[in-house]
C-alpha cells in the first residue's frame, strides 16, 4: 500500500514547494515599480481572461499588480517542469489552495506548458474559478491561446509603454521643457519598459529582443525553410516603416518565393506583434484589400535598432509613433484606422472611422516651414475632407499649437495643429464624434 502512496506525497510536497517559491517570487516583484495600464482586469467576468501583447512588454508583471490590487489571488507558472509534470491536474488546484488560501481568482502563467490545457481551464471556468492566463509566443502565440478556449474568454492587449505612461513612471510633474525632453528618448528608444526605466542600452536590449522574436517565436515556432528571406522582409520593413508597399514588391525584393509567402510572413509578423499594417480607405471593402497597404513597428526603439539609415529621419519616427497611439485605441474599440490616397497621389496619413462614419482626419507633419511642404500637407487634408465629408482636420507636428482656416481653390476648411507631445498625453481629445 505504501508503494502507492509515497509517490503521491511526494509529488504533492514537489508541487506545493515550487508554488511556495514562486509565491515569494510574486511577492518580490510586487515590491517592484508599476505603472498603471490602459487595460484592466474584470473582477467580476465569467470569462477567462487572456492577456496577449509582445514579449517583454510585462505581461505577467501587469497581471500581477492588477490581481493584487483586486483582492487574493493564486499563482501557478508551467514554465518550471515540476509543475509541468503533472498528470493529475486536480493536485495543482488542492496545492493552490493549501498556499494561497483556497482563492477563486488564479493566474496561470506560460499555461501552454501543460498538455491538454485547455481542458483543464474550461473545467476550471465552468466551476466558478476567475481565471487570469498568460503564455509564450515561442510556444503558442497568446492570440492561440484564446483559439482554443471555444468563447468562454476575452482578451487583454499589453503592450509597450505609451509616452502618457513613460511620463507617470517619473512619479512627479514634469515641466514642459522636462516632458519635452523626455519625448526625445521616447522617440528613439520606444517604450518596452526595461530599458526606459532602469535607463538601459536600449539599442542592444531590442536589437537582441528583436531577433529573438524572429527566431524564437516565427522560424523556429513555425518552422521557416527559408529563414533569410523573413529576417531580410523583417529588416526591410524596420527600415520603412511608414510606406506603401505591395506584397510582390516585398517578394523581390526579399528575394522570397511568391506573394502568398510574403503575406505568410506578414501574418507571422503581426501575430507576434513585431509590425502592423493600416488598409488604404475606401468605402468599398474589396478595394480596401486589393490597395497597398502600410506598415508600423510596434516600437519605435526597434526601428533605432534594427533599421538601416544614414541619418535621423524625425518625421518618420514621429508619424510611426502617432500610429502606435491610434493602434493601440483602435485595439480598446474607439475608432478604425486607415491611411487615404486619392487619383494623384495626394495622400492623408490616417483616417479615423467610428461606426458608419469618418470623424477625424490627421496629417503628421514635423516641420511646416517649407512653404511647399505645408501647402502640400494642407491641401490633402482639405481634399480628403471634402471626399470622405469630415470637417475635424488635423495637423500633428513638433511646435504649433493653433488653430487656422485654410484655403485651396475654393476649398475652406479649419485645420488644428497640436504639438506631438500634447497629443501622446491626450491633453487634447482628437477622438470624440464629429459634430
Amino acid at each position: 500500500m505504501n508503494i502507492y502512496i509515497l509517490p503521491c506525497i511526494r509529488m504533492d510536497k514537489m508541487i506545493r514547494d515550487a508554488l511556495i517559491l514562486q509565491k515569494r517570487e510574486i511577492e518580490s516583484r510586487l515590491r517592484e515599480q508599476y505603472i498603471d495600464r490602459p487595460a484592466k482586469i474584470r473582477p467580476d467576468s465569467n470569462l477567462i481572461q487572456v492577456i496577449i501583447g509582445p514579449r517583454r512588454a510585462g505581461k505577467s508583471f501587469f497581471a500581477i499588480h492588477e490581481l493584487n490590487k483586486i483582492g487574493p489571488f493564486g499563482y501557478a507558472n508551467f514554465d518550471d517542469e515540476t509543475l509541468a509534470e503533472i498528470k493529475d491536474y486536480n493536485e495543482i488546484i488542492e496545492c493552490i489552495r493549501d498556499v494561497y488560501g483556497n482563492p477563486k481568482t488564479i493566474l496561470f502563467d506560460e499555461i501552454q506548458n501543460l498538455p491538454r490545457w485547455e481542458l483543464f481551464a474550461n473545467r476550471l471556468q465552468r466551476q466558478g474559478f476567475h481565471l487570469v492566463i498568460t503564455g509564450s509566443n515561442s510556444n503558442l502565440l497568446s492570440r492561440e491561446l484564446a483559439t482554443h478556449l471555444t468563447g468562454r474568454h476575452t482578451l487583454l492587449t499589453v503592450l509597450p509603454l505609451s509616452f502618457k505612461e513613460y511620463i507617470r513612471s517619473e512619479n512627479r510633474t514634469l515641466t514642459t521643457a522636462e516632458i519635452k525632453n523626455r519625448l526625445q528618448r521616447y522617440l528613439t528608444a520606444g517604450g518596452y519598459p526595461e530599458p526606459l526605466i532602469k535607463k538601459m542600452d536600449y539599442r542592444e536590449y531590442l536589437a537582441t529582443l528583436f531577433d529573438s522574436i524572429l527566431y524564437k517565436d516565427i522560424m523556429k515556432r513555425c518552422k521557416i525553410r527559408t529563414p533569410a528571406a523573413i529576417d531580410a522582409l523583417a529588416r526591410f520593413l524596420a527600415s520603412n516603416v511608414t510606406k506603401e508597399y505591395s506584397n510582390h514588391r516585398l517578394a523581390i525584393l526579399t528575394q522570397c518565393k511568391s506573394s502568398h509567402t510574403i503575406e505568410k510572413y506578414l501574418y507571422y509578423l503581426e501575430e507576434t506583434f513585431l509590425f502592423f499594417r493600416i488598409n488604404r480607405f475606401s468605402f468599398k471593402i474589396r478595394e480596401q484589400f486589393s490597395s497597398n497597404k502600410k506598415v508600423y513597428c510596434i516600437d519605435n526603439g526597434f526601428v533605432s535598432a534594427k533599421a538601416f539609415k544614414l541619418s535621423e529621419d524625425l518625421g518618420k519616427m514621429y508619424e510611426n509613433c502617432v500610429a502606435i497611439e491610434l493602434k493601440k485605441a483602435e485595439l480598446a474599440g474607439s475608432h478604425e484606422v486607415y491611411y487615404w490616397r486619392n487619383q494623384q497621389n495626394e495622400e492623408v496619413d490616417f483616417v479615423l472611422k467610428e461606426g458608419t462614419k469618418v470623424s477625424r482626419l490627421i496629417q503628421v507633419c514635423y516641420d511646416l516651414t517649407n512653404p511647399k511642404t505645408r501647402e502640400r500637407e494642407l491641401r490633402s487634408l482639405l481634399k480628403a475632407g471634402k471626399a470622405l465629408k469630415c470637417r475635424n482636420l488635423i495637423v500633428i507636428t513638433h511646435e504649433k499649437d493653433a488653430e487656422e482656416t485654410a484655403k485651396w481653390f475654393g476649398m475652406t476648411g479649419k485645420i488644428i495643429y497640436i504639438p506631438l507631445w500634447k497629443f501622446l498625453l491626450g491633453l487634447t481629445d482628437i477622438t470624440k464624434r464629429s459634430p
